[in-house]
This record gives C-alpha cells, structure tokens and sequence, in this order.
C-alpha cells in the first residue's frame, strides 16, 4: 500500500477482533512514529505500549470509551517538552506528539491495523495508570488492532470549501 492509499483508507476504527497484533507490524509502527520530524529535532516523546488487559481497561475507564479495553494494543504517546513554544507561539509537544501519532496510523493503516486517536480521557488517571512522571503529559493514545468491520466512507469537505492561495 502506497502512502496515499493508507491516506484514503484510514479511518477511525471502534470495534476490533480478539487477535494479537504481531510484534513485528508493532515494531515497524513504532519505528514510523520514531521518524517523524519534531521541533528542533528534539524527539522529546515516548511511546507506551499498553497489551495488558487490566492496564487497557483502567485506561478505558480513564477515557469513559469502554471500547479500549477490547483493542490489543493501545500506545500512549507523552511528551517531555514541557511548555515550549516554537517560534510561531504553538506549543511544541502536542505538535511533535500529533505528528508522530499519526505517521504510526498510516503505517498502522500499511499493516492492515485500525486505530483510532483518543484524546477524550482524564490526563492524571492516565499518567498515574502509566507511571509517567510529573513532567510528562499523555498528549493522545492510538487504539490499535484488527477492525471487527470494514471501514465506511469518509465524509470530508471537497477542497475548494477548505484551500485558498496567498491569502484566506
């Protein structure tokens, strides 16, 4: 699968079959996030693998969305660069944290894998579930696994509603 077909394929995916993910497609989807380009080239991101069952309810329980726990694989990506700012007055972390999330759902999407980004959760909950430490914040989780049903059709507004040249 190309780059633009994973782009035209990816959807939000709630349901998912009782089927690991193989470790292989695992390490091939966090390596997609480790090349993603952050500001300064400061990688100032972790992944967090969560496969254990407990650790996956406590966290669907953390995002009132009862559909994690059934997933096989939930990461949760948590920045480290505190509050800096990139030149433009954006915040770093969410931006770096939002691109490496998803170059894994496209890679994810190349697999043959669902996901879906969860950023509907209680931030202390999830980083006391985690252990992250105080200067850690969970930016977003990608939901990850075998969808239970073919994705639908993707709604999106054509181009000429969203795109303007030189000024807006």
């Amino acid at each position: 699968m190309d780059v633009y077909d994973a782009i035209r394929t990816r959807s939000s995916v709630r349901a998912y079959e009782p089927r690991d993910v193989e470790q292989d497609k695992l390490l091939r989807i966090l390596d997609a996030g480790r090349l993603a380009p952050s500001a300064r080239n400061t990688q100032q991101w972790r992944f967090v693998v969560v496969r254990d069952g407990g650790r996956r309810e406590e966290l669907a329980r953390a995002a009132d969305q009862p559909f994690l726990a059934d997933a096989p694989v939930i990461i949760a990506v948590v920045s480290f660069a505190g509050d800096r700012l990139m030149h433009c007055g954006i915040p770093a972390g969410p931006v770096d944290c939002a691109i490496a999330i998803d170059h894994m759902a496209l890679a994810a999407t190349a697999e043959g894998l669902g996901t879906c980004w969860i950023g509907h959760f209680n931030q202390q909950a999830c980083c006391r579930i985690l252990n992250v430490p105080g200067d850690g914040r969970v930016i977003e989780m990608l939901v990850l696994g075998y969808p239970a049903a073919p994705a639908g059709t993707k709604k999106r507004k054509p181009l000429d509603e969203i795109v303007s040249y030189e000024q807006l």
